[in-house]
């Protein structure tokens, strides 16, 4: 569970990690669709691409000590995103970080 301990919000209940090369590699390239409460934890990472994906998403980048730096809301398909300072990018169904409230210094627990 990835969960917004500034807000008292879940993130996402079904969380997948990616730290491994090939798991990072792979990321969410084959897939149609991402759950509507899940979540992929790319570790380390400080940027991401939606290129070959065929759906938007969320991707909240994160220091390491799970402090949100910066959002990415609605990730195109076929897009590059970046963030100074990250370590982890946690990619999100498109309008998560909306709808749990996430803004950028709110700190995230990953609850296993």
């Amino acid at each position: 569970m990835l969960k917004n301990v500034t807000r008292g919000t879940v993130v996402a209940t079904r969380v997948r990690m990616a730290d491994t090369f090939w798991r990072r590699l792979k990321g969410l390239l084959g897939t149609t669709a991402l759950p509507i409460d899940a979540a992929l934890i790319i570790r380390p990472c400080n940027s991401v691409h939606t290129i070959g994906m065929r759906y938007a998403i969320d991707v909240l980048f994160l220091n390491k000590t799970y402090q949100v730096v910066k959002i990415v809301a609605n990730l195109a398909p076929n897009r590059l995103a970046a963030a100074a300072g990250a370590v982890i990018a946690v990619e999100l169904p498109a309008g998560t970080a909306a709808k749990t409230h996430t803004a950028v210094g709110d700190r995230l627990e990953l609850i296993l």
